[in-house]
């Protein structure tokens, strides 16, 4: 029989990816003995309303190369690829699918989704696909999933690790302002920005 593996999701809108979602994604595989980590770039985040969304293949490219130095980290296209919606229980089911049965899934997610996992799309199927690692996230309290139903409880995990406070936002608002991002983003990713001109500058 084939060894049980474990394997990582981290789903995001990588908009751009940035230091905090590599460091999430090192403490988790490190707490929960990940085999590796699979970052998973949305392609239509339906979570996404406050503002235009860079585009997928830009999004891509950089997580990317923002991952490339860790030989445990992997992309992948399968949201990008997919039409409609990129809802989180579609892509655990098709990794599933594709990994095979001899394989753990954790979906690792901040805190703040993590206690909104009842409006998730097919919220109820979530605990049976996959367990779930919650990344502690500054200005949320995460004493409050004890408020969440017993199945979503017992599926998730709470990441001990200091909270880093780095937004995708305000990485956007900062190169917009022509400020720096130096040491909240990978040196590739920095340069990805400014080569193709992204958040207006």
């Amino acid at each position: 029989m084939a060894k049980e593996s474990r394997i990582g999701i981290m789903g995001g809108t990588f908009d751009p990816l940035h230091m905090a979602h590599l460091i999430a994604a090192e403490e988790a595989m490190n707490a929960f003995d990940l085999d590796r980590v699979i970052f998973m770039p949305a392609g239509d985040p339906p979570h996404k309303s406050e503002g235009p969304v860079s585009a997928a293949e830009h999004r891509y490219a950089m997580t990317l190369i923002g991952t490339a130095e860790n030989p445990h980290f992997e992309v992948s296209r399968l949201e990008i690829e997919r039409p409609g919606p990129s809802y989180s229980v579609d892509t655990i089911r098709a990794l599933r699918g594709i990994l095979g049965p001899n394989v753990e899934v954790y979906f690792v997610a901040g805190g703040d989704e993590m206690l909104e996992i009842e409006s998730w799309h097919e919220s109820g199927a979530l605990p049976e696909l996959a367990k779930f690692i919650a990344v502690p996230r500054p200005g949320f309290d995460l004493a409050d999933l004890e408020h969440l139903p017993p199945k979503f409880r017992a599926s998730i995990e709470v990441l001990r690790m200091l909270e880093v406070s780095i937004s995708a936002t305000d990485i956007r608002q900062r190169v917009a302002a022509g400020e720096s991002i130096r040491y909240l983003v990978p040196e590739g990713v920095e340069a990805y920005i400014r080569k193709n001109g992204l958040y207006g500058r």
